[in-house]
């Protein structure tokens, strides 16, 4: 979990801030035998697009920085195939995003430094080596009841999604 403060707020017509706590599992995927599962079955852990303005300011990752995003930073479009109806019952203020998730639309995910993983550069659950026929499956920061499936259908470089359909992994 993590929490910011207000340190001032907006005047002359400036923005709100953004939700000021968020909150995200921690979780390791092995077999009962103790082997990591790898990729394939590790879900993609996903938030809205808004958040990617916060984390370019306040970015606590030596990873990131202007040259790091512009050069490694990815889209990958995917098809929603099925969802949990608690995406669409969530209205927490910092969490409506969710209910804009629908199925049999097409979602672009952004990948940022800040949310690669350092040895390969990529996000987990970003589907690498699937095609556009594995199910892959997702999940959204601050509800885990908030979850579906998707298929991947490619991979950009930049996202070009209308903004209530982009995400990014976290």
């Amino acid at each position: 979990m993590r929490r910011r403060y207000v340190q001032q707020e907006p005047k002359n017509g400036g923005e709100p801030c953004p939700p000021l706590e968020e909150k995200a599992g921690c979780l390791e995927y092995v077999t009962y035998e103790g082997q990591n599962c790898g990729h394939d079955h590790v879900p993609a852990f996903i938030t809205t697009f808004e958040y990617s303005k916060e984390r370019k300011r306040r970015a606590a990752s030596p990873l990131w920085s202007s040259d790091t995003e512009e050069s490694s930073s990815y889209c990958v479009e995917f098809k929603t195939e099925s969802l949990s109806h608690h995406c669409t019952l969530e209205n927490r203020p910092y969490a409506r995003w969710m209910q804009y998730i629908r199925e049999g639309y097409t979602v672009c995910v952004a990948c940022q430094p800040p949310a690669m993983q350092s040895g390969n550069h990529r996000c987990s659950g970003d589907g690498l080596n699937a095609d556009g026929n594995k199910v892959l499956h997702w999940q959204a920061v601050g509800n885990p009841q908030c979850q579906g499936t998707w298929k991947k259908v490619r991979q950009v470089e930049e996202c070009s999604c209308p903004g209530v359909h982009s995400f990014i992994f976290t």
